[in-house]
């Protein structure tokens, strides 16, 4: 008996070994390619992943940050199809569900007027099954609340269906409720009251930099400087190391027109440090808020070479492009 249990277990423990280094290869490859994607290298990041999801196709992780990856490379198509197999292995996942939402979302965005009504319609059935299996899921929340708030009847939009969500919201987390209350009045151009609510958001103590850093952004298009020194407050509050603390508060030092030397640090540092991520103001941005900082110091050439940046890497950047038309007519 016993000569016949030694080799069963022999052939037990290779097994596990297997497993284990299966296990281990799979961690391996996941935290390579979140490597990568906090680095913006998107194309090595789905490399590393794709090799990884061959190898163990049902990893439901694995296809998410693919998805991630493939929306920062605009390949919006091959986002879907890995979100939904995440959703697929997954059916129980909110979070599986609110990203192939954005998928979804970033799809409608780019497509015909036609097409657009069908994607628009699938955004907010996976937003909204996100929030059913997770009421916390704060993210998802925000995302359809937005989606209710903007989009038509048409597509399964509309106030009515957004109100009871920042209701509750509310109840959960006053400054997630404020801010949703503020984001659906920003939909609606209703400024005033938007800038009521983002007020009270802030006051609350927020604990998303994501919420903090979307204020910060509706700040600067409204050229609201206290907001903006208040956004990389609380934001460098919750998040120290996330370097968007330190473009905001540049803008807002430079509609101030207070502390040069600081703005400009703190923009060559947000330069420097940032990821080329959706969410985080682009580097175009941080060279037109150079320019301005230059112009206002009649640093003309400076300034040139800042605008002239900003347009090369953002051709279509309205900002930089009226700044050289005004220097240069001057």
């Amino acid at each position: 008996m016993v000569r016949r249990v030694r080799p069963l277990l022999a052939v037990l423990f290779l097994a596990s070994t297997a497993l284990a280094g299966t296990n281990l290869k799979q961690e391996a490859d996941l935290d390579a390619a979140r490597r990568a994607y906090e680095a913006s290298d998107y194309a090595k990041a789905v490399q590393t992943l794709q090799e990884g999801a061959a190898r163990d196709p049902q990893n439901g992780d694995l296809h998410l940050l693919l998805a991630k990856n493939y929306l920062e490379l605009e390949q919006l198509d091959a986002a879907i199809k890995s979100a939904e197999r995440a959703v697929a292995i997954d059916p129980q996942s909110s979070v599986y569900h609110e990203w192939l939402g954005r998928a979804y979302g970033e799809k409608a965005d780019h497509a015909g007027p036609l097409p657009a009504i069908g994607w628009a319609r699938k955004t907010g059935r996976e937003f909204e099954a996100a929030v059913r299996l997770d009421a916390k899921n704060f993210s998802a929340r925000q995302a359809l609340i937005e989606f209710d708030c903007g989009a038509p009847g048409i597509v399964g939009g509309g106030e009515d269906k957004a109100q009871p969500h920042i209701k509750e919201l509310l109840g959960m987390d006053s400054a997630e409720g404020y801010y949703a209350a503020g984001n659906c009045r920003r939909q609606k151009k209703d400024f005033a009251v938007a800038d009521e609510e983002f007020t009270k958001a802030l006051e609350s103590q927020p604990k998303s930099a994501e919420l903090i850093y979307d204020i910060g952004d509706y700040a600067v298009k409204r050229g609201q400087p206290e907001r903006l020194i208040a956004v990389a407050d609380a934001g460098e509050h919750v998040a120290p190391t996330d370097p968007r603390g330190k473009f905001y508060r540049a803008v807002g030092l430079i509609l101030k027109k207070e502390g040069p030397d600081e703005g400009e640090r703190l923009l060559q540092e947000y330069l420097k440090r940032a990821p080329k991520r959706n969410g985080f103001p682009r580097q175009a941005a941080a060279y037109v808020w150079l320019g301005r900082l230059y112009e206002d110091q009649n640093r003309m050439r400076d300034a040139i070479q800042q605008f002239e940046t900003a347009v090369r890497l953002d051709p279509k950047n309205k900002m930089a492009k009226e700044a050289l038309k005004r220097i240069k007519k001057g």
